[in-house]
C-alpha cells in the first residue's frame, strides 16, 4: 500500500507554490530539453507540442502547480490523473520511463532555483513526484489490463491497412484502418482517440492523437483528419502522401472524453470544425444503440467547403427520429443557403442554445478550437449547467482549454 506523503515534504511543496505560479514554463522548457538528451526518450513525445511556445510547455506548468496546490486534496486531481493515464497509454509511456522524468524535472527545479534549490527542497519534490507517479503508474496498468482482456484487445503499436481514404471536404478527409493481421479491434467507446506513430520521407518520427470518427465495431476504426497546411507534418503526410494499401501503426483506443454506454440524459454535442470527428462517432452510436435518446448536434463551420460529413449525420438523424442536427456557417459562399446547405449564418452562441435546447437538463460534449471550448465552457457555467454535465475534447494539451 502507498504511504501518505509527509507532512514536510507537503509544507515545503506548498511553500514553491509562488515560484511555481512565476516560473513554471521555465521549469517545463528546462525539463525537456534535458528529458530529450535521450533519444529514446524523445522518440516518445509528440514534438509539435514541445518547443518554447509548444502548449504541452504551458500545460505540464500547469499541472504541476495544480498539484502543489493540492497535494492536500488530491482527490481534485482525480480527472487529471485520468486524462494523462489516457494520454500515456496512447503514447505507450511504460513505469520504465518514470525516472526518465524524475530526473529531468527534479534537475530542473534546481536549476531554476539555484542557490536557493536546497537539498530539502530537491528531496520534497522528489517524494512528490514519485507519489503521484505510483498513482498514474497504478491507473496505466488497470487501463492497460482492461484493453487487453477485451476482444480484439492489444498493447503497444499495432499495424493497419489504409482500406479507403475519402474526401469529406476541402480540408478534412477520413481514413478507413483494418488491422494487418486479421484479428478483430476493440470496440472504442465513442469519443475516444488513437495514437499513431509514422515517418514521413522528409523527416522525423511523428506521434498524433487523432479521434475515432465511426461508431463502435470489431472490425474496422475510421479517423477524419484537417490538413493544416501550416501544420508540423502530422496532416499534411496523411493527406499528401498515405494512399490506399499503405500500413500505420497505432495504439489501442484511449481518452477519458466519451459517451457513456447508458447517457442518463438528453446530450447536446456541441463542435467546431474538425471538432465533429468524435461527434460523429457519438451521433453514429445514438443512432444504433439508443432510439429513445433526446439529443441536439450543434456544429460550426466556415462554409460548405469546409463542411464535412453532413450528408451522412443528418441521414442518421432522419432515420433516429430524436437527433436534431443544427450547422452554423461563419464565412457562407454566396450560393451557401440557409435551410439548404446550413441553419444558419454566423456562430453559435449562448442565446440560440438556451431557446433551442435543454440547457439545465442535459450533458454537454464539446469538441473545437480553443477559443471555442474556453468560450462554452465559461458560458455554460455562467448560465449555470454543472461542471460535471460538461465534457469536453480539445486537439492538443487538456489544460489549454481554461
Amino acid at each position: 500500500m502507498q504511504q501518505p506523503l509527509s507532512p514536510q515534504t507537503i509544507a515545503i511543496v506548498k511553500a514553491t507554490v509562488p515560484a511555481l505560479a512565476e516560473h513554471g514554463t521555465t521549469i517545463t522548457k528546462l525539463m525537456y530539453a534535458r528529458l530529450f538528451r535521450d533519444e529514446h526518450i524523445r522518440a516518445l513525445f509528440n514534438h509539435a507540442n514541445q518547443g518554447d511556445g509548444g502548449a504541452q510547455v504551458h500545460a505540464l506548468a500547469a499541472a504541476i502547480l495544480t498539484y502543489a496546490r493540492n497535494i492536500e486534496d488530491l482527490g481534485a486531481l482525480a480527472p487529471v490523473v485520468e486524462r494523462v493515464a489516457h494520454k500515456h497509454i496512447g503514447f505507450h509511456i511504460l513505469p520504465e520511463h518514470y525516472p526518465y522524468v524524475a530526473t529531468a524535472l527534479l534537475g530542473a527545479i534546481a536549476d531554476m532555483l539555484g542557490d536557493a534549490a536546497t537539498d530539502e527542497i530537491v528531496n520534497a519534490w522528489g517524494e512528490a513526484y514519485w507519489f503521484l507517479a505510483e498513482i498514474l503508474k497504478s491507473r496505466e496498468a488497470a487501463i492497460r489490463a482492461e484493453i487487453e482482456y477485451l476482444e480484439g484487445g492489444w498493447s503497444g503499436w499495432r499495424e493497419f491497412a489504409v482500406a479507403d481514404k475519402i474526401r469529406e471536404s476541402a480540408v478534412i478527409a477520413s481514413f478507413v484502418l483494418r488491422p494487418v493481421d486479421g484479428r478483430p479491434v476493440i470496440q472504442h467507446k465513442p469519443g475516444q482517440y488513437l495514437t499513431f506513430r509514422f515517418r514521413p520521407a522528409s523527416g522525423a518520427q511523428l506521434k498524433r492523437n487523432y479521434s475515432i470518427s465511426c461508431g463502435p465495431n470489431s472490425d474496422a476504426y475510421r479517423i477524419s483528419v484537417k490538413r493544416e497546411a501550416n501544420g508540423q507534418g502530422g496532416s499534411l503526410f496523411l493527406h499528401d502522401d498515405v494512399k490506399v494499401g499503405d500500413i500505420l501503426e497505432a495504439t489501442p483506443p484511449a481518452g477519458d472524453f466519451f459517451l457513456p454506454e447508458a447517457p442518463l440524459r438528453p446530450v447536446v454535442l456541441l463542435s467546431g470544425g474538425v471538432g465533429l470527428t468524435p461527434m460523429v462517432s457519438m451521433v453514429e452510436t445514438i443512432a444504433d444503440q439508443h432510439p429513445a435518446l433526446e439529443t441536439h448536434y450543434v456544429h460550426g463551420t466556415m462554409n460548405s467547403a469546409t463542411h464535412a460529413m453532413d450528408a451522412h449525420v443528418r441521414s442518421l438523424a432522419e432515420a433516429h427520429g430524436k437527433i436534431r442536427v443544427a450547422t452554423f456557417y461563419s464565412e457562407p459562399h454566396p450560393d451557401d443557403a440557409v435551410g439548404e446547405s446550413h441553419d444558419a449564418d454566423g456562430f453559435i452562441s449562448m442565446e440560440w442554445l438556451k431557446d433551442n435546447t435543454p440547457l439545465h437538463e442535459a450533458d454537454f460534449y464539446l469538441c473545437g478550437p480553443k477559443p471555442f471550448l474556453r468560450a462554452f465552457i465559461g458560458d455554460l457555467a455562467r448560465a449555470g449547467v454543472p461542471s460535471d454535465r460538461v465534457h469536453y475534447e480539445l486537439f492538443g494539451p487538456a489544460d489549454e482549454a481554461h
